[in-house]
């Protein structure tokens, strides 16, 4: 059995819908190209309009072109034969070249719209979601959508309309041989009816293997180094080759069904040629048909094999084309991140009150805050302390609405969040974590980046030299100019910390959350990044959430949680006398071997407690 992706279940993938729904969904997407799309579709009518002229000159060229003394217009049959090619050739470029415009045009329209969805989709989607599924959904479930698509509007329009043109001059050469040839016509229905939902299913398995092949290729690229340290070869080679087998097999099952289809098919086609020549043999014994109209019949039923071979191999292009439409759909059907709020903050001041807030995740029954009360003037700050699990982070991440409140409500300058629009709430925020994001692109796009990327170079400069990362800029190949590599890989720890300080700092946002953003550094990183938080917090109000107790002894106040609940509050000295939870987390900090200098500051960093 496939492995289970995160969100990948079937309660929360919805379905695009029945078949024709989906396709009339995707029409709706080639509407702003309907001029180039008719034209192939009337390019492949053309197409299949002459494909019956070519068993149509047989009939002359057999019963007079053999007959002795015979000179008439026969040098215009093989004329015919050729301009009949040559106009198929042009028709058949003049199509592909126009399906494939819009195929293409529909590959970036149909990427963008995912791509917008993503970016507007809330956190707890992302949550419960492999980033690896949703990149094989943008990436290649596009392209099989639309591959697919195209294969089969090819075989429906151009295939079908050959089958009708055939089968008309079949008709109005030999009506009962005709009757006999579509005698196999049930048969063939029956058989692609029979091993659809097979298709389909094996589809569904497929994509869903592929989603977890994408998921370990980015899990064990993203982590290669802690791959590499704990010998993890071959566990993650085991598991990649379980999952490629899990694909293996179902592309296997879909072959199976897709390869029984064709020579069902061609079996009952051949059994139905064989009659009809059986029955022609017959006609021609009596005289009822001469040698050039038992030519071209056969010809033309032999034509007629190809398109019905056709049509019925799109089976299995379009079980995988409405498997993916189905993840496709599904992922621009999800509703996006919500924005009720009308009123547009303006720059805070920065008063913030938490106003018996709680909250809990989706599918757990624990809740993760419980009954929180806090309040906070503005230009101060505040420390949140407490062990791992307590809800420091939660509690912060529901400041900028990553998450929403089930009870309770955040004020900023006594506006309920909630009434607020996104963009004007998130504008008056700034972020600094331990796990700095850097894009791959130049360091001044990194530190102007968003709604930042507007500011001049004076100002990225400024924000720079303020974050204490001017110096080693400068001495970059490019300066400000320079690629960072993907996350920052070709900078240190304590260089990606200061143009993330930068970012902050150009932003100049009036709340800070400071995300556990010191880490274990060396001494000269340490005071550098030290210094820049101490001028960043200057006149904001100001978030900490730290395990290093020694970085917040200066906060204005500093909150204990425990399970979600604040069971102490207020200054460093004052906490150490009331000998409760915050001086027993200090004390297992500095009454160890391995305790650190003594040389405390505001926001110095410093490793994690054991």
């Amino acid at each position: 059995m496939i492995p289970v992706l995160p969100g990948a279940t079937a309660a929360n993938a919805p379905l695009a819908g029945s078949n024709r729904d989906i396709y009339l969904r995707l029409l709706g997407y080639v509407r702003p190209y309907r001029t180039a799309f008719l034209l192939s579709l009337l390019g492949m009518a053309l197409t299949a309009m002459t494909e019956p002229l070519f068993p149509a000159l047989m009939k002359p060229l057999l019963d007079k072109g053999f007959l002795p003394k015979y000179q008439g217009d026969l040098y215009l049959i093989p004329l015919a034969i050729v301009a009949i090619f040559v106009t198929r050739g042009l028709l058949t470029y003049f199509t592909s070249y126009s399906l494939a415009w819009v195929s293409n045009r529909l590959i970036m329209d149909l990427r963008h719209k995912m791509f917008q969805r993503l970016l507007s989709l809330p956190t707890h989607y992302y949550d419960d979601q492999s980033s690896g599924a949703l990149m094989s959904r943008v990436t290649y479930g596009v392209n099989d959508f639309t591959s697919a698509a195209t294969i089969v509007l090819t075989a429906l329009v151009r295939d079908s309309l050959t089958i009708l043109g055939l089968i008309g001059f079949l008709l109005y050469l030999d009506w009962q041989l005709t009757l006999i040839a579509l005698a196999v016509g049930p048969i063939i229905v029956g058989v692609v009816r029979l091993f659809g939902r097979r298709l389909r299913a094996a589809s569904r398995r497929g994509y869903s293997a592929m989603g977890l092949i994408s998921h370990i290729l980015e899990e064990t690229i993203g982590a290669h180094k802690v791959v590499k340290v704990f010998g993890g070869q071959r566990y993650e080679s085991q598991r990649f080759e379980d999952v490629s087998n899990e694909f293996r097999k179902a592309a296997m099952r879909e072959s199976m069904a897709a390869s029984a289809t064709v020579p069902l098919t061609q079996i009952a086609s051949a059994s139905a040629l064989a009659i009809i020549i059986y029955v022609a043999l017959l006609q021609s014994a009596e005289s009822h048909i001469t040698i050039g109209g038992f030519v071209s019949f056969i010809t033309a039923m032999l034509m007629l094999l190809a398109p019905v071979k056709r049509l019925t191999e799109v089976n299995a292009p379009l079980q995988r084309g409405l498997t993916s439409a189905e993840n496709i759909f599904g992922l621009l059907d999800e509703p996006a991140e919500e924005d009720p709020g009308t009123e547009v903050l303006p720059r805070a001041r920065g008063d913030i009150v938490f106003d018996r807030v709680s909250f809990s995740y989706a599918n757990t029954t624990r809740s993760t805050l419980q009954d929180i009360s806090l309040d906070i003037k503005a230009g101060l700050t505040i420390a949140l302390v407490g062990p791992s699990g307590s809800g420091k982070s939660t509690l912060v991440s529901l400041l900028p609405r990553f998450y929403q409140t089930r009870q309770g409500n955040i004020r900023i300058d006594g506006h309920d969040i909630a009434s607020l629009t996104l963009t004007s709430l998130r504008a008056n925020i700034a972020l600094v974590s331990q796990e700095v994001v850097l894009f791959n692109d130049s360091v001044a796009a990194n530190i102007a980046y968003g709604s930042s990327a507007d500011a001049s170079e004076a100002d990225i400069v400024a924000a720079a030299q303020a974050a204490h990362a001017w110096e080693f800029i400068c001495q970059m190949p490019q300066g400000l100019q320079t690629r960072v590599g993907e996350n920052g890989v070709k900078l240190s720890g304590g260089q990606r910390q200061r143009l993330a300080i930068a970012r902050a700092f150009l932003k100049n946002a009036p709340i800070l959350i400071l995300d556990e953003a010191t880490s274990a550094l060396d001494t000269e990183s340490e005071r550098q990044i030290q210094a820049a938080l101490e001028t960043l917090i200057q006149g904001r109000t100001t978030l900490v959430i730290a395990h290093r107790l020694s970085t917040v002894e200066h906060a204005d106040r500093i909150v204990v949680l425990d399970q979600g609940r604040i069971v102490e509050q207020g200054r460093h000295q004052e906490l150490l006398a009331q000998n409760g939870m915050y001086s027993h987390l200090y004390r297992l900090q500095f009454e160890t071997p391995a305790a650190p200098s003594q040389d405390r500051g505001m926001v110095k960093p410093g490793s994690n407690p054991a």
